[in-house]
């Protein structure tokens, strides 16, 4: 029998309950989910990509249904690199859809076997994003209940 396998790309910068919702409700889909955190270096990232996978881990764990791992470059390059055959993506509004739209129309030409299945996540997290986080965040707002506590802790200590 064939395997299950799912890549679920993004920043993670920083991770938080949206996230966490979309990952456990992916790793029900699949039998191995990759968490692929993007290194980007035009990107400035609040944590470093070594740390985003840390946190990832702690979160979700590290095992053979669910592994955590950096990528850069095409995405479809890495997903076909680990034969998945989806790549899942969260959508909050519609803006997300027209943004995501083309990119998964160029990835289903580049790479016609790997299928994209959007996710929105629960209404109670449907307005959260990793920028409004750091935002929040940075301004000595409360995020307790936002993202995990782990994630919590790391961000004070980046922060201050």
């Amino acid at each position: 029998m064939t395997q299950r396998i799912g890549v679920f790309p993004g920043s993670f910068d920083p991770v938080h309950n949206g996230h966490v919702d979309l990952i456990e409700r992916a790793r029900r889909l699949f039998d191995v989910l990759y968490i692929a955190v993007l290194y980007n270096e035009q990107k400035q990232a609040l944590f470093s990509v070594e740390e985003r996978i840390d946190l990832l881990r702690d979160l979700v764990g590290d095992s053979g249904e669910c592994r955590v791992e950096s990528f850069s470059g095409l995405l479809v390059d890495y997903a076909r690199e680990r034969n998945a055959t989806a790549v899942v993506r969260g959508l909050r509004s519609g803006a997300d859809f027209d943004y995501e739209l083309p990119m998964t129309l160029m990835n289903r030409r580049l790479a016609p076997g790997i299928d994209t299945i959007f996710l929105l996540p629960a209404p109670e997290w449907i307005y959260l994003s990793s920028r409004l986080t750091k935002e929040v965040g940075s301004l000595d707002g409360n995020l307790s209940g936002v993202v995990p506590p782990v994630v919590l802790e790391a961000l004070r200590r980046k922060l201050g």
